[in-house]
Order: C-alpha cells, then structure tokens, then sequence
C-alpha cells in the first residue's frame, strides 16, 4: 500500500535523526519480522494445503499416500464452500451511525449517507467477496483500512484492500492483533517499479528474488522472482504521555523507503487512531494466535475418503466393463480381433480353443457396503459443515409444503448467519476506523452523490470540521474539556435474501390484513407492535403515527369547514329577512336573531 506519501501526496524524504528510524533500528526490525515469519511457519503450511483443497488439487497432498491409480476430484467440499459464499453475499452489509449525543444527530445522518458512497468507491463489495471466501477457507481474513494520498486527484481519499493471509506477520502468541508490539506485511514489487516510485533511490542495490523469504502458493504458472525484491511495511506503536502512537515505516533490505517518526508531520502518528490499519475477520477462534480455522480445516477428512473410495470404485467399474482373459503362450488366436469388441469374430486355428487356454478373468464387482460407506462419508461432509440438502433448495422425500420447505431452509441456515454475525463485527471495526480517517485527513470538503431510495439523485457536502473536538464549557462561559463526537455503528443487510424478502413481505400484508394502517385502529396497533421485534419496526409505527394524526386534522378541518358554512348560511338567511314587520319600525337584535333561526330551521325541514 502506498501509505509512504504524505497527504498533499509529495514524496518525504528519510532524515535519521536521534529519535527516528536508522540503521540500528532497521536491523532490529529485521531481525524481529525474522522471529515472527519463524513463529507462524505451520500456519503457513495449513494455508497453502488449504489452496490446494480448494483448487481441488488435494492429491499432492496426500501424493505418497496414492502414487497410482484414478484419482477423482469431487467437489463436495467446493460447493459446500461456495454454498455458505453465496449467503454472505445474499446479506451483505450496510452500516447505520448513531450518535451518542443529541447535537451529533446531524453529523451521523450525513455519516450514515456517505459511508456507503465511500465503500462503494473502495469496490468494498468485491473485497468482501474476496474475504469472505478467504473467512470460510483458511478461518480468517485481513482488511487493510488505509488513507491512500494518490486517491481522488491528489485530494486523497479512504482505501480499503484485502491482505493476503501469507504475508501478514504478528507477534507470535497474541490472541488480538492490536496488542502485537509490531505489524509486518510483506510484498513483491519489480525493482524498475521501486526506483520509479523512489527516485532518490536510483543508485541503490537493491536485494533481487534470490533473497525473498516468503512463502507462496502452488501456482499453477512458474513465478520468476528473478529483477524483484521484497518490499515490507512496518508498523508500530510508541506510548508517548500514556497514549499508543502508531509509526510506519516502508523498507527494502538495507533501504528505508519512508519512516514516518522521522517526519515532525507525523508526531501525532502515522494514523491519529492509533490502531494498526488492519481487521481480521475470524471464522472460528483458536487460542493464543488472532488466526482461527475454516471449514477446509474440519472438511478434509471426509473429502480425503470420498475421492480415495470414489477412485476404487470407479478403477473397479473400469475392470468390469471391459472383458479380459488368460492365454497360454501357445495358444494359435488372433488377439488383435480378440481386444477389438468391434469384431462379432474371432479367427483361432486349428481345434485348440478350450477354458484350459482362453479363459475369462474373474471380476468381482464393488459390494453395495462400500457404496454405503462413501455415501456416509459425503453425509458426513454435508452434516459437518452444515451445507444439508434443503438449505441448497433440495428436499428429502414427504416434504413438500411450502411452508414446511421455508421453515427447514430458515433452521438450516442458523450456522450461515452465525458467521454473518461475525463478519457484521469485522465491518463495524472497518465503519469505525473509516470514520477515524475521516475525521484525520477530510480537510477539504468532498462532495459524494447519493441515491435516494426513490432513486432522486442528491448531492451531500461532508469535511471533518462536525466531527473535530470541540470545547465544552460550564454555566459560566469557563473551558473545562474538549469532547470528540463519538459514533455507534449498527450494522443492517444491504442485500436481504429471497427467503428474508418474502417474510418481510408477507408481513407487510399480514398488518394490512388486520388493519394496522387503518388510522382508527392506530392505539391498538402501537400496542401491538411495541411487543414485537422485526427489522424497520420504527419505521411502520412512523407511518400509523403519521396516519393517525393526518386523520385527526382531517376531522378538525371537516368540522371548521362545517361550522363556517353553518355561520355562511345564517349570514345569507339574515341578509334575506326585511328589518321592519310592515309598520316601518326597526326590529330588534333578539327578536330579529330569534326570526333567523326559525327560517333556517325551516329550511332544514323541507330540504
């Protein structure tokens, strides 16, 4: 990652000073990445077999074991992978900020806008897909959070990249990656690439393939080394005034690329946050490492025997299908005709054909024992990774309702949104470290468009100054702390399964049925959805508040207009009566009021 430029993207140059980073303290650190990449060297191996199992190139595995004979390549524990895949991509994730004080509102709800436009810049959907196959795989995947200076012309911008689990080194023996003393990451960059990104180092020499200590894969293609060198990053954290500081430095064998303590730019840290720029997103934990284990780890056993008993089965059944014989040396018989099944003849001379010189070779057919025994052991697979056939949509038979096969496919995947769930956690570390370097390196203000859920299209203003510390005083105008807003993230699918959208729509029908959004009914409703619990319940109560309230001042409105048009009427009656009773005198208020009313409530009769 090309963390080494500042934030106006410039290149910064190595001054070694007596707090810094040099010679000495290079070698320090190379001799420590030494102990960590020592320390983990049967993880290493596990990874790399787990590949292999993956790529259904399991056989090497095991290759002194099965020297000869078929060897099949079922894909039971592929599919059963791919299967649990498809449903984190089914759920994939969207974060939701809260603020946990009222006068951040505003700064949230931007946040909770933004984060998305920002992920989607990072292609986050397919690093997520990448890490999630990596999570099921090997039990872990690394994301590596940075603040890239080259990203949106020179202005800079979050990045968000998948870390290959093989050259991401930590202190041997922690459980949490963050209490490792330091963090080593390790990659593989052509030196013509090297010297064009660092000029000053045009006259260096630097280490060629033959000294790149790393492990690899068993690629399919021969990888040349040969004109490259092994470039590491190196992080890590200084306690200054009780604080953890994180410092970064980039090195090539003798070469310091970047430190940034030897910068005075970065005394408050490479990243203010003070975490190392990674998450691990663990599938299943073990003790003492942040590594834990995938379902390859628990599936090769059963997948092992499933194609060694498939390819004794299947060598058998090639044996069966074709005929063969016994010979004698001296028998006079065409062979050639005999091999070719094509021929309905074969030429024998003479009266020498009998069982005691041509006779069939016995084959003794796979016993059905064995066919249940390979059976067992894919049911085994399938049990043991949790991929059963009606969470793949297919039903055993007797089970035919609907209903029935939705309630067995929502039992089955309680495993898949177990390890959903831990991902979800993985992703509000990634919002929160996001919101970090937002908060670190937005200075300038960055407009991101954002689609309604209506599809209107509306143009969001965002910068760092909201999420700043500011100053708090008391009552009587004094200073006393400075506080940081601070964000909760409350993590939602983005993308809901068909089966999670077929509830959520058979719900919304289930509530109109029974009147829920009828505004006469909006008391009970409330109280009835206040013992429920479902995804968007705030939401519907919104809408019956919003319907009951717009029928109340549609009752009032009808009311008014009712009592102007009585007073309308009255005034038009008024108008209509003559002011004397034929003698020419006036009449009074009462007695003209009390006239009024007569006439209009005679009219009232005859209409």
């Amino acid at each position: 990652m090309a963390d080494e430029l500042n934030r106006t993207g410039k290149e910064k140059t190595v001054q070694e000073t007596v707090n810094g980073i040099g010679e000495e303290q290079l070698k320090t650190a190379q001799e420590t990445f030494k102990k960590y990449r020592e320390g983990r060297k049967n993880l290493d191996d596990r990874i790399i077999k787990n590949e292999n199992w993956w790529r259904t190139n399991h056989w090497s595995n095991f290759e002194s074991q099965t020297k000869n004979g078929i060897k099949p390549r079922s894909a039971w524990l592929f599919n059963s992978i791919n299967n649990k895949h498809a449903d984190f991509m089914d759920n994939f994730p969207a974060p939701n900020v809260l603020p946990r004080e009222q006068s951040d509102e505003a700064t949230a709800d931007s946040l909770s806008t933004v984060l998305p436009v920002i992920l989607e810049q990072c292609d986050f959907e397919y690093v997520y897909s990448l890490n999630t196959t990596d999570k099921l795989k090997n039990g872990v995947a690394v994301y590596g959070v940075y603040f890239n200076p080259l990203k949106a012309d020179g202005l800079g911008d979050i990045d968000i990249k998948p870390v290959d689990i093989l050259n991401f080194y930590w202190e041997p023996g922690v459980q949490d990656i963050q209490e490792s003393e330091n963090i080593f990451v390790s990659t593989i960059m052509s030196n013509k690439k090297l010297k064009m990104l660092y000029p000053d180092m045009l006259g260096a020499d630097f280490d060629g393939g033959g000294n790149i200590e790393q492990s690899k894969y068993s690629f399919d293609d021969n990888v040349d080394n040969t004109g490259k060198s092994q470039v590491v990053d190196w992080y890590y954290k200084l306690n200054v005034d009780g604080k953890d500081v994180l410092h970064y430095v980039k090195y090539v064998g003798e070469h310091i690329l970047f430190a940034s303590q030897n910068d005075s730019s970065y005394n408050a840290g490479f990243y203010e946050h003070g975490l190392y720029p990674f998450v691990l997103d663990v599938l299943f934990p073990l003790k003492g490492t942040p590594a834990g284990f995938g379902y390859i780890d628990i599936m090769t056993s059963p997948q092992e025997y499933i194609d060694k008993l498939g390819g004794a089965i299947l060598e058998n059944s090639l044996w069966g299908s074709k005929p063969r014989f016994f010979i004698k040396e001296d028998m006079d018989i065409n062979e050639a005709e005999l091999a070719n099944l094509d021929n309905a003849f074969v030429k024998v001379a003479g009266n020498s054909l009998d069982e005691s010189r041509l006779r069939p070779i016995e084959y003794n057919p796979v016993h059905g024992n064995y066919l249940t025994v390979m059976q067992q052991k894919i049911d085994e697979l399938k049990e043991t990774s949790g991929n059963r056939d009606f969470s793949q949509g297919s039903t055993t038979a007797g089970v035919t309702a609907a209903s029935a096969i939705a309630a067995l496919q929502e039992a089955g995947s309680k495993t898949s949104r177990d390890m959903i769930k831990g991902s979800y956690r993985a992703y509000t570390k990634i919002c929160n470290m996001c919101i970090e370097l937002i908060r670190q390196f937005y200075d300038t203000a960055r407009v991101f468009r954002i689609t309604g859920d209506d599809g209107s299209t509306q143009y969001t203003e965002l910068d760092n100054k909201p999420l700043l510390p500011g100053a708090d005083t008391n009552d009587f105008g004094i200073e006393f702390s400075e506080r940081v807003p601070i964000f909760d993230i409350k993590v939602k699918a983005q993308k809901s399964s068909p089966y999670a959208r077929e509830a959520q729509n058979e719900l919304a029908l289930a509530f109109f049925d029974r009147g829920f959004f009828n505004p006469d009914y909006a008391p009970m409703a409330l109280a009835c959805l206040e013992m429920m619990e479902f995804e968007g319940k705030e939401k519907v109560k919104d809408m019956i508040r919003q319907n009951s309230e717009a029928l109340m001042q549609q009752q009032a409105m009808q009311q008014e207009a009712m009592a102007m048009a009585q007073e309308q009427q009255n005034a038009a009656i008024e108008e209509s009566l003559p002011d004397t009773q034929g003698t020419g005198e006036l009449v009074d208020t009462d007695t003209r009021l009390g006239r009024v009313r007569a006439k209009a409530n005679s009219t009232t009769e005859v209409r």
